[in-house]
């Protein structure tokens, strides 16, 4: 049994093969977001090309001496300015280029200019070099890898990627993902498939295209045939249900029979009984996520999400832990789900509530968390996020809580 982490790193390597071979189309940066880079991106020159104000004011060489010649000239940003000689200055726009022989702006409000026999001086404070200037070159350096393969692009990216001269990007194609939902209750409609819309949710949110393929029974070679058939066709195959020991949990031995295991079970609380296969004969990934739809949701955003994103790094809010409790069974990861307070952007305490204790709405354990009833509760889902321990915690001890909108993107 994997810990965790193991298991995530594991997967994102999966993800490296996967894409190896992947094909690649080119998109425009306003559709850039949640796709994967097929190809590094190197700075072609300098940026900026040339050093310019960012404040509206004079320009001129901060090395030299008050009063300076202030010239009858302005430079705008569409400009292309002579030379500065030594001790004058000229009037500039934010955004303009630096004439050659200046090295500083002095803001508006900060100046003084007096006429003296025709001539407009310019008074000011001391200035050291580079002030209010966006030098040549300070953003980015001609050579300089700026983004690499297989990295995962957000919207924010297209700033940089058309700063450099871009309008579009490659990048691979989107993994197409098979959903399948095992178990003869859900087959036969005796019970409701929660898995199954959650996980196209996740899939699609992380920049990927799922597909709802339907139910299977409780049946051996019925499982084997359709996941072999859906491995055909899709590049991952998800399937929910018969992950653990029982009589009738068919999917791990499908993919055993179908493929490699790469691992069975992770030391993780609830949603330990995941499995992640690769499927050589049908150039294929499969994932089997157990069925408990909490538990499924959890063990998907913490393991099996590295291989659509390619990041295994949590990001955290810190906060107050409300009320305290015990752990099980040692050795595992527990992933705790909170209600947050507070607002850490304010200044004031973010307080951390697990939702499940008694004093919660939802009212499943007291002293000792329980995954196992937790992993069914559908109203867990209604947390803001959660923690991660291997040990019980104390009232008023301080957590990093994972908010659930990091791990769902």
């Amino acid at each position: 049994m994997l810990s965790r982490t193991a298991a995530a790193a594991r997967v994102n390597a999966l993800r490296g093969a996967a894409l190896a071979d992947r094909e690649t189309e080119t998109v425009p940066l306003a559709d850039l977001a949640g796709r994967t880079l097929a190809a590094d991106i190197v700075a072609p020159d300098d940026q900026p090309p040339r050093s310019h104000a960012t404040m509206d004011g004079f320009a001129f060489d901060a090395t030299d001496d008050y009063p300076l010649r202030l010239r009858d000239v302005s430079v705008y940003p569409e400009d292309d300015p002579p030379p500065l000689d030594a001790g004058d200055a000229v009037r500039i726009a934010t955004g303009a280029p630096l004439p050659r022989g200046a090295n500083a702006v002095l803001k508006r409000e900060e100046a003084t200019v007096e006429t003296v026999d025709d001539e407009e001086r310019l008074h000011g404070p001391a200035l050291t070099p580079w002030t209010y200037v966006y030098r040549r070159g300070s953003n980015v350096t001609a050579g300089e890898t700026l983004f690499s393969a297989g990295e995962r692009l957000s919207p924010r990216d297209a700033i940089l990627l058309r700063d450099l001269g871009h309008e579009t990007c490659e990048v691979h194609r989107p993994v197409s993902v098979a959903l399948l939902a095992t178990g003869t209750e859900i087959h036969e409609g005796r019970h409701t498939d929660l898995d199954s819309p959650m996980l196209a949710a996740l899939v699609d949110s992380w920049g990927h295209d799922a597909t709802y393929e339907g139910t299977v029974p409780d049946d051996y070679a019925v499982v084997r045939d359709r996941v072999s058939e859906l491995a055909e066709r899709y590049d991952v195959v998800v399937t929910t249900g018969g992950t653990s020991v029982g009589k009738k949990d068919y999917a791990v031995r499908a993919l055993s029979d179908l493929g490699e295991v790469l691992f069975h079970r992770v030391r993780l609380r609830p949603g330990k009984p995941i499995a992640v296969a690769r499927l050589p004969d049908h150039d294929a990934v499969a994932f089997a996520i157990p069925g408990k739809p909490v538990g499924a949701h959890t063990v998907t955003t913490l393991v099996a999400r590295p291989f659509f994103v390619g990041e295994t790094r949590l990001p955290t809010v810190r906060a107050t832990l409300e009320r305290g409790f015990e752990i099980g069974a040692p050795g595992f990861d527990y992933v705790v789900p909170v209600t947050l307070s507070g607002d850490d952007a304010s200044g004031e305490l973010v307080e951390a509530f697990p939702l499940g204790h008694v004093d919660s709405p939802l009212k499943v354990y007291d002293e000792t968390f329980d995954p196992s009833v937790l992993s069914s509760s559908t109203r867990a889902t209604r947390a803001d996020g959660f923690v991660v321990t291997d040990t019980g915690l104390d009232a008023g001890s301080p957590v990093d809580v994972v908010p659930y909108d990091a791990v769902e993107r």
